[in-house]
């Protein structure tokens, strides 16, 4: 994360819009989340084939500090059922407070599609932990 951030700082001088660092830098670093989350997901299917899954759920923001453990827990546990495309928008617009003209650009949506994306992410989110209670 922090190369992502370091690259365009390091080139700043050779960038022929500076305007355009912002959006290349969130792109970069959705990039790298997806990155990141393929290769954990490998790591947490060894771990789930040897009972261990739930030691590695990370902690994913500090607001997530707030909520207690077990309803953190469940709350990664159904985001991790989501499809990757529901967990790259709910992430882009609840924890990176992205507006969806944003949102689109990054995913290569249109802003409606971001609007009905969010949607059907929110519902599925919600009917999974309903599933857990």
């Amino acid at each position: 994360m922090q190369e992502t951030f370091a690259g365009p700082y390091r080139r700043w001088e050779k960038l022929s819009d500076p305007g355009k660092a912002l959006p290349y830098v969130r792109l970069s670093v959705l990039n790298g989340c997806r990155s990141q989350l393929r290769r954990h997901g490998r790591a947490t299917a060894g771990l789930a084939a040897a009972g261990l899954a739930d030691a590695a759920l990370p902690m994913v923001s500090a607001e997530s500090a707030v909520l207690s453990a077990e309803q953190r827990r469940s709350v990664l546990r159904a985001l991790r059922q989501l499809s990757p495309r529901q967990r790259e928008v709910l992430v882009l617009r609840f924890y990176l407070d992205l507006p969806e003209q944003e949102i689109a650009r990054i995913m290569g949506l249109r802003p409606g599609s971001v609007r009905s994306a969010t949607h059907r992410a929110l519902r599925a989110l919600g009917q999974l932990l309903e599933e857990t209670r």
